[in-house]
């Protein structure tokens, strides 16, 4: 039951009052003791001073090199964002409420709430296991806790409840990512039953995949949103079953994964809701959204089309080559911006064509580029979005903040690279925009050097990490975890250094 308070201070002009407030997932004792544990004294700016201290120490976990103080300010702005969240929900003495509604004694970790996975398994959690990895462990070790209290990961748990907001199967990339990444610190049996636990509940539209082998639209609203985020959670889940050499579950969790492909109409070149019967929409516009009413999930075809990150050949093949998926991806950023249907998502925002940067399922997308073997197209946009669509003005997001994913976004893209993949320990080269960067990491350091950079010479021209040529595309986890010192030399000719 809710609990209110009102108190009236008699006081002179100029004399000050001080409170203090103290919370518990638990209980009033529980509350009390956090208080005496973590703010005993009446002093107000000793409070401020820890405060200031504390989160410098946070902050300071990336330190960024440039000229342009704009960029220094969102960047550290959004470092802000991305740490307010997941929130601490135990007391002082590890005590937590679970998600079955019981008082649960300290697990030996600290436990977590405001899990926003369906926003932040894409950039927020992959960031969190680079430079706040002691952290990230708590994390999935409240995640399964959540999965033993309630019998599935968290969808979108806040303050202890499952909301069930959102679509798919959020919760699986970040246990999956932390298994292929190798880190240590939980469970790695009860991590992989949690995650076939929950991808192989029949509710939530995935009884209609199971059965059809993908989610029929007129069985299940917003079908293609959630065939899609299944699909690629799946994806993941059969990336940590090879790590663990349970090859049954490989195949079976791969071949899933696919369940995108009855969705793609060959004709439109287009991702769409499909029947029952098998037959697709006979009405269709791939501009339209209308909010929670359709196929989609605050998106439209044009946005939902590209949301198949685990799978980026796979989905090259669905246009027949290369040079046509290319073709398509082009016009992404070049089409109307206009949004049909008689009530449209707000989340549809930050529009460059119908590239939608101020919601989720587009943030993916600019790295396709790279993939395909044109990486200055990814750095024209990333270049574009990073320097158009974030401002350090009240209103410098181009969408909802969405618990840190859209700061998270900005981070990993203005180092130069971002985790397109979930669950692939890999991030893909994009184009830097600090002179320097010093990220504290595991294994010590890890620094990215862009060599000769500006507005201009935006495009990678060669790669060395730790002095030596470097190859690929795409940077690996445990390279960056190791520590160590990665250099871009930048120039202003589109060059494929891969």
């Amino acid at each position: 039951m809710p609990l209110f308070a009102k108190a009236d201070f008699d006081t002179a002009e100029g004399e000050q009052i001080l409170m203090k407030v103290a919370l518990s997932p638990v209980s009033m004792d529980g509350a009390y003791a956090n208080m005496q544990a973590e703010m005993p004294g009446w002093d107000f700016n000793a409070v401020q001073k820890d405060a200031v201290t504390a989160w410098e120490k946070e902050l300071s976990k990336i330190r960024i090199t440039t000229a342009v103080q704009s960029d220094r300010q969102v960047f550290y702005t959004s470092m802000y964002h991305a740490m307010t969240a997941p929130a601490s929900f135990c007391d002082c003495n590890g005590d937590y409420r679970g998600a079955d509604g019981e008082i649960h004694r300290n697990p030996g970790f600290d436990t977590y709430t405001i899990f926003s996975l369906w926003d932040t398994y894409r950039a927020a959690m992959p960031l969190y296991s680079i430079f706040q990895s002691e952290r990230y462990t708590d994390f999935i070790n409240t995640m399964l806790s959540i999965y033993k209290e309630q019998g599935k990961l968290p969808v979108w748990h806040l303050h202890g409840c499952e909301t069930d907001c959102m679509v798919g199967n959020p919760g699986i990339p970040p246990v999956a990512d932390a298994i292929v990444k190798g880190f240590g610190g939980f469970d790695y049996e009860l991590a992989f039953e949690a995650m076939k636990a929950s991808a192989l509940r029949p509710d939530r539209g995935q009884e209609h995949r199971m059965k059809y082998g993908y989610i029929p639209c007129d069985l299940f609203g917003e079908s293609v949103a959630y065939d899609l985020e299944y699909a690629l959670a799946d994806g993941a889940l059969a990336n940590a079953a090879k790590i663990l050499g349970k090859e049954d579950d490989y195949q079976h969790f791969l071949n899933r994964s696919k369940s995108y492909v009855h969705l793609f109409d060959h004709e439109l070149r287009f991702l769409r809701g499909k029947d029952s019967k098998g037959r697709f929409r006979k009405e269709y516009s791939p501009f339209a959204s209308t909010h929670r009413a359709d196929d989609y999930c605050e998106g439209n075809g044009w946005q939902y089309t590209w949301l198949v990150p685990h799978d980026f050949r796979g989905l090259v093949s669905c246009f027949g080559s290369k040079e046509a998926f290319l073709d398509k991806l082009d016009s992404l950023f070049t089409v109307s911006s206009v949004i049909e249907g008689a009530e449209t998502s707000p989340d549809i925002s930050g529009l460059i064509g119908q590239y939608a940067h101020g919601n989720e399922p587009s943030h993916h997308i600019l790295y396709f580029y790279t993939m395909a073997g044109q990486p200055w197209k990814t750095a024209d946009k990333v270049r574009e979005v990073l320097g158009t669509l974030y401002s350090a003005k009240p209103d410098g997001l181009s969408g909802n903040e969405d618990v840190g994913q859209m700061s998270s976004w900005y981070i990993l893209s203005s180092l130069g690279f971002y985790e397109v993949e979930p669950a692939s320990a890999r991030y893909w080269f994009g184009s830097p925009i600090f002179d320097k960067a010093q990220i504290e990491v595991p294994g010590g350091t890890f620094t990215v050097i862009a060599e000769n950079n500006s507005a201009d010479n935006r495009y990678i021209q060669s790669v060395t990490l730790n002095g030596k040529a470097y190859t690929k595309g795409y940077i690996e986890h445990r390279d960056i975890a190791a520590g160590g010192e990665l250099v871009l030399k930048m120039g202003s000719e589109p060059k494929v250094w891969y």
